[in-house]
């Protein structure tokens, strides 16, 4: 159990900081809009990362650079764009703004899980953290104690989406004020952007 709870202690101390991912899932929870479906999203593809990594692609990182570049980009456009709609949210007067923020809430479970997707596969940190870091550390285990590892950090994983994702949704009400939500949207647009910009000083220095 050492081993287990070894696995879980990484990937919370990976996880824990306020990335675009949890960026995501902490406005879905205040929303209260399919919350379950995007803990469910998040929660798998960490598994499904981790996985990847204990199975003996820790290495993964080191895709070709054309692929890299594709993937790399397609995120900046992306974390660009819904940065962008919660700087649009933010300039608007307060009240209006919570209102555009309850409006923008996705409609459909479709919406809900296609978004919580693509937080979870077009995020470098996700792929660093889980198949890159996780996998890599899980070597220090010889089989089968490096699964036990594994399913130790998926277990973390799933803990703290479950825990930002539910404690949000529980905390909405209290929060659903448009002073709060305005310094939501500007947390996601630093967040967004932030990562946005990071990346691409990452391409050009590659």
């Amino acid at each position: 159990m050492n081993i287990f709870f070894s696995g879980m202690l990484l990937s919370l101390s990976l996880i824990v900081a306020i990335g675009p991912q949890n960026a995501h899932v902490l406005r879905m929870g205040l929303l209260r809009s399919h919350v379950g479906i995007t803990i469910a999203a998040c929660a798998i593809t960490d598994l499904l990362l981790i996985c990847i990594g204990v199975f003996g692609l820790a290495k993964l990182g080191n895709l070709s650079p054309a692929i890299n570049t594709g993937l790399v980009g397609a995120a900046i456009l992306f974390l660009i764009n819904y940065g962008w709609q919660a700087a649009k949210r933010a300039r608007l007067p307060a009240h209006e703004g919570l209102k555009a923020a309850q409006k923008a809430a996705p409609k459909s479970a479709g919406v809900a899980l296609s978004s919580a997707l693509a937080f979870s596969w077009l995020n470098p940190h996700a792929w660093i953290d889980t198949a890159v870091i996780i996998g890599t550390a899980s070597l220090a285990y010889g089989a089968p104690s490096n699964w036990l590892f594994g399913m130790g950090a998926a277990a973390g994983s799933a803990i703290w989406f479950i825990t930002l994702g539910l404690g949000a949704a529980a905390m909405a009400k209290q929060l659903a004020h448009p002073a709060v939500w305005r310094a939501i949207d500007v947390l996601v647009v630093i967040t967004m952007w932030g990562t946005a910009a990071w990346l691409a000083v990452g391409l050009f220095k590659t």
